[in-house]
């Protein structure tokens, strides 16, 4: 039997707030108590005699972070990698606290992203990721991105079901431009099979994005960017995301896409329960500048910045989520329990996980990070096992 690990001192993020100097213990796999003080003592009856206990004292302790949206790091690309390729993506991400992962594709051949849901379906049935996330090729070219315009269609629901189907039961999430013709009947679709529809890569009018919603559409595909401006007299798509309580909103907080601003106004309007940090993070992140692919496109990074080589257009992130909490509250002003939510529990809930994973709690998934006070990740810890194991020096 592994040994018990007690992590006691540090200042511990729990559903109910931070408790400073809390404790954490881990039986095998699963978290088994918390709360505060140092001693033992909630070691269960029959445990392993060997009880490691390791000091936090100055350090957080957060659960494992969650990412919805990613294409990948560590120089290997999702929509396109190997299964080994996938795994290094995946365990770069690890590194860096992401203890669960939805791997996204890009916009391709209807066939050849049939395939790609194969091999990550694989994956997925494995554990190694949480499913798959569909974005493109059912968007709009108004607003494509770094999506290649002439591989886009229209969301034909027959098509997207391909896609799901394709996914055996590992398919989390399709963005689709809801405006495009089949765009309300692929939403009812999706919904149906319990797909999350995302709204995103969209033109759509406010008018036609509360259609969306009520047809079933759950998720605003990183919020503010490849959409219409908010504008007084049309106020778009971004007011009917933020305004719907249905709805959670992805955001990118790397300092490229949103300014802290627009991050803070879809904080205030959705609340905190109602915002997902998602890196949309490609082939370099955690590995470097340099040119890459996305999909069929070229990408130039450069300051960690990813852009088109062919038009300039933004092409996904460098980002890692421990990046993002540490923007969130260094840089933003957010709460720590804020940032944690958007990291972890908002998403664990939206993936319908959350009995197992994105907070803290006895007979979860043992995930949890662990960061000193600057926020700079020291240890990670996914099902029971350290991934990094503690750097405390």
């Amino acid at each position: 039997m592994a040994p018990t690990k007690v992590l006691t001192g540090a200042r511990v993020v729990l559903p109910t707030g931070t408790v400073d100097h809390g404790r954490v213990t881990v039986e095998g796999t699963r978290i088994v108590a918390t709360g505060p003080g140092d001693a033992p003592s909630d070691v269960p009856a029959g445990a392993s005699d060997a009880v490691e206990m390791l000091d936090l004292t100055g350090h957080w302790l957060l659960p494992g972070f969650v990412d919805l949206h990613n294409h990948g790091g560590g120089g290997a690309s999702f929509p396109s990698g190997t299964a080994d390729e996938v795994l290094k993506g995946v365990h770069t991400h690890r590194l860096h606290g992401t203890t669960t992962l939805v791997a996204s594709t890009v916009t391709g051949d209807l066939d050849v992203l049939a395939r790609r849901a194969g091999l990550l379906a694989e994956l997925a049935e494995q554990g190694d990721i949480a499913g798959i996330h569909f974005e493109g090729p059912f968007i709009s070219p108004c607003r494509k991105g770094a999506h290649s315009e002439e591989l886009l269609r229209d969301p034909d629901p027959a098509e997207v079901r391909k896609l799901v189907d394709a996914a055996h039961g590992h398919a989390r999430m399709v963005t689709l431009a809801t405006e495009l013709p089949g765009g309300l009947d692929s939403v009812r679709l999706l919904a149906e099979h319990g797909v999350i529809a995302a709204v995103g890569h969209t033109d759509a009018t406010y008018e036609q994005t509360v259609a969306a919603i009520d047809a079933g559409a759950t998720v605003a595909t990183h919020l503010f960017n490849a959409m219409p401006a908010l504008g007084h007299r049309a106020p778009g798509p971004v007011t009917a995301l933020l305004e719907d309580e249905r709805v959670t909103v992805e955001l990118i907080n790397d300092g490229t896409h949103l300014h802290p601003a627009a991050l803070r106004l879809a904080f205030h309007h959705a609340g905190p329960g109602r915002v997902a940090f998602v890196t949309d993070a490609m082939d370099a992140a955690g590995f470097g500048d340099g040119r890459y692919l996305l999909g069929p496109l070229e990408v130039e990074v450069a300051d960690g910045v990813a852009r088109l080589v062919e038009g300039g257009s933004i092409a996904g992130s460098t980002l890692t989520l421990d990046r993002a909490l540490k923007r969130a509250v260094t840089v933003d002003g957010l709460p720590v329990e804020h940032a944690v939510a958007a990291l972890s529990a908002n998403p664990a809930r939206l993936l319908g996980m959350d009995d197992r994973i994105g907070s803290l709690e006895p007979g979860k998934d043992a995930d949890l990070v662990v960061l000193d006070a600057d926020f700079t990740v020291k240890g990670v810890m996914r099902r029971g096992a350290w991934v990094v194991a503690p750097r405390l020096g």
